[in-house]
């Protein structure tokens, strides 16, 4: 257990746990400060910079190789989906500046959200409930919510979820 407890802390990944122990990854998660709801899954090569600077809502998922470069406030919402290879990152560096100071923002991503396969999701962003960020999107600025949205850079294209047509009486 010493041994395992090490890697976690030397580590940003939790590399030895087989896919059936996601339990067990989230107690890990929790024990080092993230704040994780109820039914999550996380996929065992899924990264977290600074778990206690993560929120993670009632039954959302993160898929495999997703990186949380958590420099900043990272707060994903409930039912949502990060999909395999995204990257939510809060860190960035001030290109006005000649020591490329660093600069970090949250990102939060709303209740019932899917970020695809492979998006990249810059500082300061939010994502709002219920939008769809297509693969391999790069998202820099805020998306609507109930919107489906890609693209480099993403931006919103159609709705979501169109209103059912009125019934004949």
């Amino acid at each position: 257990m010493v041994c395992f407890i090490l890697v976690v802390c030397t580590s940003d990944r939790i590399p030895l746990t087989p896919q059936p122990l996601n339990i067990l990854r989230c107690a890990l998660l929790r024990l080092f400060g993230a704040r994780i709801g109820k039914g999550v899954l996380i996929r065992p090569t899924a990264r977290f910079t600074y778990p206690w600077k993560v929120t993670i809502g009632n039954y959302s998922w993160i898929g495999d190789n997703v990186v949380l470069y958590s420099l900043d406030q990272i707060s994903i919402g409930e039912h949502c989906v990060i999909s395999q290879k995204s990257y939510l990152c809060t860190g960035s560096h001030d290109l006005q500046d000649p020591a490329f100071g660093l600069k970090t923002a949250g990102i939060t991503i709303d209740n019932g959200a899917w970020v695809a396969a492979d998006c990249f999701v810059g500082p300061g962003v939010q994502i709002g409930a219920n939008a769809v960020i297509g693969a391999r999107s790069s998202v820099f600025t805020n998306m609507p919510s109930g919107q489906v949205c890609w693209g480099s850079p993403c931006r919103p294209k159609t709705i979501r979820i169109k209103a059912d047509p009125p019934t004949n009486l």
